[in-house]
């Protein structure tokens, strides 16, 4: 097991995508489950600070050390077993996403979640409960973890199967391989009804697995994970329109959503059936001309949509989708539709780049992200959009907004110029989040809380019941020495 101290060898270790930057004392490189929880031992019984490293692709300062050591998951990067027959596969957390499904593609089967950041570690998507543009229809990392191996703070070893172990209501009992046993008594708190990431997952008789999945390194460390694959579709019809007209182009994605969710309540084949619904703004389009000269000028919106098609429908479908892009306005004309697996790869390089130059921006002016992760129900969504832009437009911010309108979930990235606009763009941030929350929403569907979003944790659920969470977490590690600063403050 190697350990680093020196300062110019842990400065990537220090820092993650939001561009919060923190300290530590050395960072340990494990092998294997036997070094962590070796390392976890010392820790605890020295009561040292310790943070868990994935591949700093996150954007909500998890990673972010505030001192102690760092565990980075690196050298845990082995794919133990992939099984066709079974369609799973067990993984070390330091698996780079991308490779893992490249893998599996080659099998003709697909790991569904699909954050934008591809170069992150498996275990770092499983920390946040990551998801992408495919949640639209296959939801987020959670369905597909069947079993985790997760190394307490004490050095004890915790493995969770799916469907073994449920709470009693709101108490949740476990053992450890060592024999201990923990009883921890949940917070009771309403989730939303949409995406979310807001927290540690807790409802009345959850599965065991539920609560470690999403909670950001706090709990314990994750060193061995079971997932759960599904067949390769055929072929993806995937495609970029248009619009001259927003409203036109919110339109098209609320009756795209309502005619899929028709499809799939009546679990009807050969009808339009959304894979993803993605959308991107007119200061998106803009922010993204001088890379993709072929955005039309006027063009005041865009919709990224795919479905999954086989050579027997996908002409069908395909006059479906065209169909409902006449009669929405669409420009036909100027659309970029994908016929080949190279295409796909283009459009979905459209729609990350889009990510990638927010980070190139925040970097060069040394400013952290100011980026939203809201989302409400489908209902209060137009409601939650105009206002956020409403209340960036009140203070004359740069901002763009792109996002997973299908799943009514909104990145609207403000673009200070300097720290004077950084500091009215966090007012703005806290605005956006509390009418998420007014409308029965999330203040984070896919990044976590990290160590930026603590305050709106705090608007979302009361101190009451965060202060239950942090009952949770002092009940596996009552030192706190896992995440500090992670989803609570005041640790």
């Amino acid at each position: 097991m190697i350990v680093k101290t020196s300062a110019d060898e842990i400065q990537s270790y220090l820092i993650d995508a939001s561009n919060l930057k923190g300290f530590c004392d050395a960072v340990y490189f494990p092998e294997n489950e036997a070094d962590v929880i070796k390392i976890l031992k010392e820790a605890n019984e020295k009561k040292i600070k310790v943070t868990v490293s994935g591949n700093g692709t996150g954007l909500a300062g998890a990673r972010v050390p505030n001192g102690g050591i760092v565990i980075a998951t690196d050298k845990l990067n082995r794919i133990i077993e992939l099984s066709e027959n079974e369609k799973t596969a067990i993984v070390e957390p330091g698996v780079i996403l991308a490779d893992f499904q490249n893998l599996v593609n080659q099998k003709k089967l697909m790991y569904p979640p699909d954050p934008t950041e591809r170069n992150c570690f498996i275990g770092g998507t499983v920390a946040t409960n990551a998801s992408g543009e495919k949640t639209f229809k296959y939801g987020a990392t959670r369905n597909y973890i069947l079993e985790l191996n997760i190394v307490l703070a004490n050095g004890d070893l915790l493995k969770v199967k799916r469907g073994e172990i449920f709470a009693d209501g709101y108490s949740l009992k476990l053992k450890t391989e060592s024999g201990s046993r923990y009883t921890l008594q949940l917070p009771e708190y309403t989730m939303p009804p949409t995406k979310n990431t807001s927290g540690y997952f807790a409802k009345k008789n959850i599965d065991a697995i539920d609560l470690f999945i999403g909670s950001e390194g706090t709990l314990g460390i994750i060193t061995k994970i079971m997932l759960k694959l599904v067949d390769l579709p055929e072929k993806i019809l995937s495609s970029i329109i248009f619009f001259d007209k927003e409203k036109n182009a919110l339109n098209f994605i609320n009756k795209a959503r309502e005619i899929t969710y028709q499809t799939r309540k009546e679990n009807l084949t050969n009808k339009l059936d959304a894979l993803a619904l993605e959308f991107f703004d007119k200061h998106t389009l803009s922010f993204l001309q001088k890379d993709y000269s072929n955005i039309p000028h006027k063009a005041e919106a865009a919709v990224w949509f795919e479905q999954e098609v086989s050579l027997l429908n996908e002409e069908t479908l395909m006059d479906e989708w065209m169909l409902l892009i006449s009669e929405f306005g669409g420009d036909e004309e100027s659309a970029w539709f994908a016929f080949s697996d190279s295409d796909n790869k283009k459009i979905q390089e459209f729609r990350h780049a889009i990510s990638w130059k927010i980070s190139e921006y925040i970097s060069q002016n040394n400013l952290k992200k100011l980026g939203t992760d809201v989302a409400v129900p489908d209902d209060k969504f137009e409601e939650l959009y105009y206002h956020s832009k409403s209340e960036v437009e009140k203070e004359n911010l740069h901002y763009v907004v792109y996002g997973h309108f299908g799943n009514s979930h909104m990145h609207l990235n403000m673009l200070p110029k300097g720290e004077k606009e950084y500091e009215k763009g966090k007012e703005i941030y806290k605005k956006i989040c509390m009418k998420a929350v007014e409308l029965g929403g999330t203040i984070s569907a896919e990044h976590g809380i990290g160590k930026l979003k603590t305050e709106y944790l705090l608007l979302m659920y009361g101190e009451e019941n965060v202060r239950k969470m942090l009952e949770v977490k002092k009940a596996l590690d009552p030192n706190l020495i896992l995440g500090s600063g992670n989803i609570f403050k005041i640790v």
